[in-house]
């Protein structure tokens, strides 16, 4: 990482030092990450996500929002949508899935809390 700037940082993502994965329990050595924003003790934040062939998630529920951007691979929702590069997926808090992949894939994930409804000036996403 650096941090050539107030404020900034930059990661040199293709030379990230993985993680052992275990953000949905248990070690999963299978599975590796790169915390890039992502804060343990809040469980928000962006993340790099490698998941080595035949890998899957433990079934979990989100208790935030979670997205991610397939970036190389493929994977497989538990209801047998095969995700692609570039596909962009979207979790709200109380989802309930697992993912696995037959190839592998690297991922790019973000957890967060989106704002309330009832907030003002809330930009709405664009609708497909």
């Amino acid at each position: 990482m650096s941090t050539s700037g107030a404020g900034r940082r930059i990661y040199a993502t293709a030379s990230l030092k993985m993680r052992p994965y275990d953000l949905d329990g248990p070690l999963q050595p299978e599975m590796s990450y790169a915390p890039l924003s992502h804060d343990a003790r809040s469980e928000r934040g962006s993340y790099l996500m490698r998941m080595e062939p035949g890998a899957a998630t433990i079934p979990h529920v989100h208790a935030c929002r979670e997205e991610f951007l397939i970036l190389e691979g493929e994977a497989i929702d538990d209801d047998g949508t095969v995700l692609k590069p570039g596909d962009w997926i979207v979790y709200e808090p109380g989802t309930r899935h697992n993912t696995r992949t037959i190839t592998g894939c690297l991922l790019l994930g973000l957890d967060w809390d989106p704002p309330s409804s009832r907030e003002p000036n809330r930009v709405n996403p664009p609708t497909s």
